[in-house]
């Protein structure tokens, strides 16, 4: 196959998977693009960076120390519907806990708390009251 013909391939798989659900997304990362610096970025756009998958969750242009691991206020870790993962201190309503919600915390292997309250950008411990253990 011609260069050209593989690169236009691969805007319409990038293209489709738009479509697709975050979990079915999570079993194909490999259809996404990568993460790249000095690059436009959309509202729920999602990347590959490391072995992980992001969503945006702020429109942005990208620059070299905005990496979606590094900034929570840009980018949001996609996860697998109930997995549960470790507190992380929300940057605003884009990614504040809501009731329901599970985190471990302090860390992994610890305690699992769940949030009694939407909008939660406190940890258990500095907000007991917004968290029980599970």
């Amino acid at each position: 196959m011609k260069r050209s013909h593989l690169l236009k391939l691969r805007e319409m798989i990038e293209k489709a998977s738009v479509s697709l659900t975050d979990e079915d997304a999570l079993e194909a990362t490999e259809l996404f693009p990568a993460w790249q610096a000095d690059t436009e970025y959309i509202l729920d756009q999602r990347v590959r960076y490391g072995d992980k998958l992001y969503k945006c969750v702020q429109a942005h242009t990208s620059q070299a120390d905005w990496t979606p691991d590094a900034t929570p206020a840009l980018w949001t870790e996609v996860a697998k519907p109930g997995e549960i993962s470790v507190w992380r201190q929300p940057t605003g309503a884009q990614d504040a806990y809501m009731t329901g919600d599970k985190v471990w915390y302090p860390d992994v292997d610890t305690t699992v708390y769940e949030s009694l309250i939407d909008n939660n950008v406190w940890s258990p411990s500095d907000y007991p009251q917004g968290w029980k253990a599970v």
